[in-house]
């Protein structure tokens, strides 16, 4: 078994959740004009953001994997400009498309996941809220968690 397997059907069961929940995406409001920085988010900007993110950790993974020395500094803060820019301008895409690069972007996210051995995942990043974490850790919390939490999230805003 690989050593992410646990991680990777957790993104699974994650992506699941928010196909399941497609239909009310569909029929839920429009974002509101007023950008998402200083209110909670709504579904459509939470799959924009769930759709920036997950390229987002893949390019952090695959920093530490090419650096030649550990930790390497890893990560960002929720009011990083790239990640709320992404979110204001992909907010209002077609619903097909935010699904359309979900399923692209968490495919590939998994593909590459499940080639990474024992050696890989035990690399380490540094983040200045976390400290030292393994790739393994990194997958845990920031990925497979934090999409655990947006299905959550997206549930709740939805009912």
């Amino acid at each position: 078994m690989a050593t992410l397997y646990p991680e990777v059907e957790r993104l699974r069961v994650a992506r699941d959740r928010l196909v399941r929940l497609r239909s009310k995406v569909e029929m839920s409001p429009p974002a509101p004009d007023d950008l998402p920085r200083s209110r909670e988010w709504v579904a459509r900007e939470t799959l924009a953001h769930v759709d920036e993110m997950l390229p987002y950790w893949l390019g952090e993974i695959e920093r530490i994997l090419a650096a030649t020395a550990d930790p390497v500094p890893f990560g960002r803060n929720p009011s990083d400009l790239i990640r709320l820019l992404t979110v204001d301008r992909d907010r209002s895409l077609p619903v097909s498309e935010l699904y359309f690069r979900l399923d692209f972007h968490l495919e590939r996210l998994v593909r590459r996941l499940l080639e990474l051995d024992d050696r890989q995942c035990a690399r380490r990043g540094w983040d200045k809220t976390r400290g030292d974490m393994t790739i393994k850790q990194i997958v845990d919390v920031m990925v497979a968690g934090h999409i655990e939490e947006h299905c959550n999230q997206m549930a709740a805003s939805l009912e």
